[in-house]
C-alpha cells in the first residue's frame, strides 16, 4: 500500500487534473512537502484521505478495494486463527497489534474500517479504546467488534454504549466472526 503519492498520481486517484492538484498543494488545501533541491511536490496518504474527504472525492481509488481490519489482541494464536481466516477470504487486508498502545498508532496509520478489539488487553480495556476512537472525527467511520472470552451482559452494553457497534465471545465459530464482520461493514 502507497504511502506517498506526486501529484500525478494524486490526481489520478482523484479524478481531476494534476494542475487542479498542484493548485490545490500551493493554496495550502492539501498538505504535503516539496522535495528538498527539487520542484517536485509529494503527498501523503493521510493529506490525500483528507482532502478527498473534505471535497466529498470518493476513497474508492485510494484504497485496494479490500476492507481493512485491524485485529488487536495479546492473544498470538487468536490473532493468527483471525488474520489466517480474513486474508484467505480474500475481501481483506490486515493488520495487527498486541495491546492499546500499538493499536492507537495503527489506526492512525493503517485506518481500518474495522477493529476487532479483544476487551482486556495489558495495558487498556475495550471501553477505553472505544471511548478514543469515538472522541476523535478523523476515525468516525471506523467500526468496532469487542472479542471477548469473560465478559458480563453489563459490561456488553456498556461497550455498545461507549461505541463498539458489535460483540463476540470467545471461543468463537469462524463462520460467526466472519458474518459478523460483514454484516458490521455492510458487506454482500
Amino acid at each position: 500500500m502507497k504511502d506517498l503519492f506526486t501529484t500525478g498520481e494524486a490526481a489520478e486517484i482523484c479524478k481531476v487534473s494534476q494542475q487542479t492538484i498542484i493548485r490545490c498543494f500551493d493554496s495550502g488545501r492539501v498538505e504535503g512537502f516539496r522535495v528538498p533541491g527539487s520542484r517536485f511536490r509529494r503527498i501523503p496518504r493521510q493529506s490525500l484521505i483528507k482532502f478527498m474527504k473534505e471535497n466529498n472525492i470518493p476513497l474508492d481509488n485510494i484504497n485496494s478495494g479490500k476492507k481493512k481490519v485491524l485485529i488487536v489482541d495479546d492473544d498470538a494464536e487468536i490473532v493468527e486463527l483471525m488474520a489466517d481466516v480474513l486474508v484467505r477470504d480474500g475481501r481483506f487486508e490486515i493488520e495487527t497489534a498486541a495491546s492499546g498502545y500499538e493499536a492507537g498508532i495503527s489506526t492512525q496509520q493503517f485506518l481500518p474500517d474495522l477493529i476487532l478489539l479483544d476487551y482486556m488487553l495489558p495495558d487498556v480495556n475495550g471501553n477505553v479504546v472505544c471511548q478514543t476512537i469515538r472522541k476523535n472525527p478523523d476515525f468516525e467511520n471506523i467500526k468496532i467488534i469487542i472479542v471477548s472470552g469473560v465478559i458480563k451482559q453489563d459490561e456488553i452494553d456498556q461497550l455498545l454504549k461507549s461505541g463498539a457497534e458489535d460483540f463476540i465471545k470467545k471461543p468463537f465459530n469462524i463462520a460467526e466472526l466472519t458474518d459478523k464482520i460483514t454484516a458490521v461493514l455492510q458487506m454482500k
